[in-house]
């Protein structure tokens, strides 16, 4: 059985973790096969849009604490080098994510604690089912809190002063308080979750591909950047970029004659 389904339909991807009697933790063969998965998207140029969800109960309860299938005893008695590699490779997962040119939606299904809640905090958008719960996990497990980007990630979507609460703590908390804290930005009943998220996939793909790639590389890049002046001529370059594109006049086209845009990336 694999550990990550790639489903394709149109212009969506849907990468869903599946060991669900495991709850979708992170052991070897899912860390190795979503590096792949998501190594085949990014050169996918078919594929738009990403939709990252679980199967089961959960979304991702974070590293499997039962065992990473790696041979954990070589790994062990191998030393510090075999298993800072290990930790490169899962931690590689939200780098994978975050740098994807397309934009990745989290459809939120169930727990998502330490590493799954890196992966949430990696993707673009967050949509979480009323049912999911959320943790940074690692500290409770005996490890620091800051791991896989996390704590890059959750004080610039949430505020350092929550972000520092909720790693120094680890405590659990719900999809309202979530969506409260801006972690998730819509909530959804839990048999309606991966329709809103096609839905949302859907409102994308109605904007030019170019223009949608280069929109979250510079919200990305605009987070990362202390500098506004900075910021607005790389802006400047972004729009002469994309109206030079012959999307952008079907774009235009589409609009005024009132019809569903064909677009090309060109």
């Amino acid at each position: 059985m694999p550990a990550v389904v790639v489903e394709r339909d149109g212009e969506v991807t849907t990468l869903t973790l599946n060991r669900p009697d495991a709850l979708n933790t992170l052991n070897a063969d899912l860390v190795r096969e979503l590096t792949v998965a998501l190594d085949a998207v990014d050169a996918d140029g078919g594929c738009r849009v990403v939709i990252l969800t679980g199967a089961g109960r959960a979304f991702c309860a974070g590293l499997d604490l039962n065992g990473y299938d790696d041979d954990d005893s070589d790994a062990e008695r191998g030393g510090v080098i075999p298993m800072f590699e290990r930790q490169q490779d899962i931690a590689g997962l939200a780098r994978r994510l975050h740098g994807l040119r397309q934009p990745v939606i989290a459809a939120v299904n169930g727990p998502a604690a330490g590493g799954g809640l890196a992966l949430v905090c990696a993707s673009d958008i967050r949509i979480g089912s009323t049912s999911s719960v959320y943790a940074v996990g690692f500290i409770r497990a005996g490890f620091s809190a800051c791991d896989i980007g996390v704590s890059w990630l959750l004080p610039r979507l949430v505020g350092t002063g929550r972000a520092h609460e909720l790693m120094l703590t680890g405590r659990k908390f719900t999809a309202v308080e979530a969506e409260r804290y801006g972690l998730l930005v819509d909530l959804a009943e839990p048999d309606e979750l991966l329709d809103r998220a096609q839905s949302t996939a859907h409102a994308i793909l109605a904007n030019p591909p170019l223009s949608v790639e280069l929109t979250k590389v510079g919200m990305w890049a605009a987070v990362e950047s202390d500098s506004f002046s900075a910021t607005v001529e790389f802006e400047n370059r972004q729009q002469m970029i994309t109206a030079m594109t012959e999307d952008r006049g079907e774009a235009t086209a589409a609009f005024l004659e009132k019809r569903a845009p064909r677009y090309r990336r060109r």
